[in-house]
């Protein structure tokens, strides 16, 4: 017996490296904004350490003594290059749309909460053939950032459920702590931002290596966990 035998109903998925293989293309951008407008390099590590937040906290948090407007300016310089100049590729994590078909046909309702602007999603959106597996979506700039619980919390609200029905599935420590911040159970993925034994210090149910892994330990009770 797993630790999921809950009887979920609303299975709600971070973006960013929990569905898509995209934490390169990120860090990237963070970079090349932050040499821009700062002349600052920012770490791979430091970058990685700020996805799943809000672009502008996400920013802040990674030069707290710089004054708003030249945050603001980073953040503009981030959507800019990522949207129109990063060149790294991302793709869907291996196995995601066996996953989520698998999911929609056992009937489990499903949504996603993103550090993404709203602009972000829908770009991302059109490149991959999965939004109409997604009853909703929820973005940082339409919420407070995680780790605040406003997303899942107006996820819960539209959808009509209960946070004991809900499951948040995500690959950072933000999305651990937005989850439980909403009383929602959480599953971790250890192939995004942050490192499983990062992410088990928030104490999920489980962390997968795959989040393909997700619909075997909801529906046939198998689990590769870390």
């Amino acid at each position: 017996m797993n630790k999921l035998d809950k009887p979920y109903s609303l299975l709600v998925f971070d973006w960013d490296g929990t569905l898509v293989d995209s934490i390169e293309q990120i860090t990237t951008s963070l970079q090349a904004a932050s040499k821009m407008i700062f002349s600052e390099q920012v770490t791979e590590e430091a970058a990685r350490s700020v996805i799943g937040l809000g672009l502008q906290e996400a920013v802040e948090r990674l030069h707290p003594d710089k004054p708003q407007t030249l945050t603001t300016k980073m953040a503009d310089a981030y959507r800019h290059h990522y949207l129109n100049e990063n060149r790294v590729p991302a793709h869907l994590f291996d196995g995601v749309i066996d996953m989520l078909d698998e999911l929609l046909d056992r009937g489990f309702t499903m949504a996603i909460a993103t550090g993404k602007s709203r602009i972000g999603l829908e770009h991302s959106l059109t490149e991959y053939p999965v939004s109409h597996y997604f009853t909703t979506t929820r973005c940082a700039s339409d919420n407070r950032s995680k780790p605040h619980p406003e997303m899942l919390l107006s996820i819960l609200d539209e959808t009509r459920t209960e946070p004991s029905q809900t499951l948040m599935i995500g690959d950072s420590e933000h999305d651990l702590m937005m989850a439980k911040n909403a009383n929602v159970d959480a599953v971790a993925v250890s192939h995004g931002a942050h490192t499983g034994d990062r992410l088990l210090q928030h104490k999920p149910l489980l962390c997968l290596d795959r989040v393909a892994e997700l619909s075997n330990v909801l529906l046939h009770n198998k689990t590769e966990t870390i």
